[in-house]
This record gives structure tokens, C-alpha cells and sequence, in this order.
């Protein structure tokens, strides 16, 4: 299978791609830089913008699905609109490039809790993750418009960080998951194996799935 993936140098993109071409699939890490995560003999590397569509168009033609690591900005201003701005425009490019599937890396704030709030609306979040969760929120009802497109979004648990890849995990959907003791998290590594189960599985078509331990 050839995968695009897009934000392939962040924390969870180069171990999306890692897990790619350890399973035997041909991956094209599409990054501003053009920098690639790992040197594989299944890994290309490709300097693309992805706020121009039509770059975006050109890199994916061809693409048996495309996948989006893409991040909010983190240089302190609002995230938001610069977000939606990003992936709108990134979503066209697919939309041109001919590719209509499409697996993004999306947030845990906008998952539910006990008594059907949003995670980002319980007490104790973080407010300074506020305005990325409300960004993540944005594109998952972009997407839920987009009958256009196969899309799949990944949500991660509440905590994501860097791991041990164990590949034992439990996927759910719009609700946040916990375990016995309440927490809520998984390593970047597992969440990584779980987006490639759902590139080659199939799951979840034009839905939001979660994964935690």
C-alpha cells in the first residue's frame, strides 16, 4: 500500500511511519522541511506545503490513502483559525489529488465524559490546551460534512507521550477511555500501531475512533 503521510517529523508522525514500513508499506513522508523521520528503503521524502493545495495534489496523486499528522501552531497565538484554515485547504488538495481517503491524528478535548460533556469542558483540563482541542474539534465537524471523503479521525487518550509499543490497547469512539483507576492514556508507539490497523483494516469509515489502554 503507498501511504502520504503528512506531519511525518512530529512525535507521532515518524512513529506513524515507522510502523508503516515495518509492516511492508510504501510511505512518502511529506513534511515543510523535506526532512525525513528514519531512513527505510520503503520511506521517501517529499518537501511539501501543506497550506497549498495544490502541492498537496500534485504529492498525493497516485496515494492509496493519505494520512495527516498535521499539528495546530504552538507559537503561543490562537490556534484555531490558522487550523481549520490549514486543513480545508489541505482537504482540497486531497479532493484534487484524487485520493479520497484519509486517516488524521485528532485530539482528545472534544471526547466525551461522564455525562455526555466534552473532555475540554470537565474541570481540571488544561486551559492552556483549550484553543488546540477546540481546533481538533473544528476539523472533526469539518470532516463529518465531508461526505466526499473516507475519512477516518484517531483520537488518543487523555495523556500521549512517548513509550513502549506493546500493541495491546483498546479502540473505542467518541467517548473517552479509562482505565480501572480513571486515568487515560496510551503511548505514542501503540497509538501508532492502531492508526496503521485502521489504514489497513478499514474500520471506521467517515467516523472518529479512540485508543487507549
Amino acid at each position: 500500500m503507498k501511504i502520504v503521510l503528512f506531519g511525518a517529523t512530529g512525535m507521532i508522525g515518524r512513529r506513524i511511519a515507522a510502523e508503516a514500513v515495518q509492516r511492508g508499506h510504501h510511505v512518502v513522508a511529506a513534511s515543510r522541511s523535506g526532512d525525513a523521520p528514519l531512513d527505510h528503503e520503503l520511506l521517501a521524502r517529499a518537501a511539501v506545503d501543506a497550506g497549498s493545495a495544490e502541492q498537496v495534489a500534485d504529492v498525493v496523486a497516485g496515494a492509496d490513502v493519505v494520512a495527516s499528522a498535521l499539528v495546530p501552531p504552538r507559537d503561543g497565538s490562537d490556534p484555531r483559525a490558522p487550523f481549520t484554515a490549514l486543513y480545508r485547504t489541505f482537504l482540497a488538495g486531497l479532493r484534487t489529488g484524487g485520493v479520497p481517503r484519509v486517516l488524521v491524528v485528532g485530539g482528545a478535548g472534544s471526547l466525551t465524559v461522564d455525562g455526555g460533556a466534552s473532555l475540554m469542558d470537565a474541570p481540571g483540563f488544561p486551559p492552556e490546551y483549550r484553543q488546540e482541542a477546540l481546533a481538533h474539534a473544528d476539523l472533526l465537524a469539518d470532516l463529518r460534512l465531508a461526505d466526499d471523503l473516507e475519512w477516518t479521525s484517531v483520537s488518543p487518550a487523555a495523556v500521549i507521550a512517548p513509550g513502549q509499543r506493546t500493541g495491546s490497547f483498546r479502540v473505542g469512539g467518541d467517548a473517552l477511555l479509562t482505565d480501572a483507576e480513571g486515568n487515560s492514556a496510551i503511548s505514542a508507539e501503540d497509538y501508532a500501531v492502531a492508526f496503521v490497523d485502521e489504514i489497513e483494516q478499514g474500520a471506521h469509515p467517515r467516523a472518529r475512533m479512540s485508543v487507549a489502554y
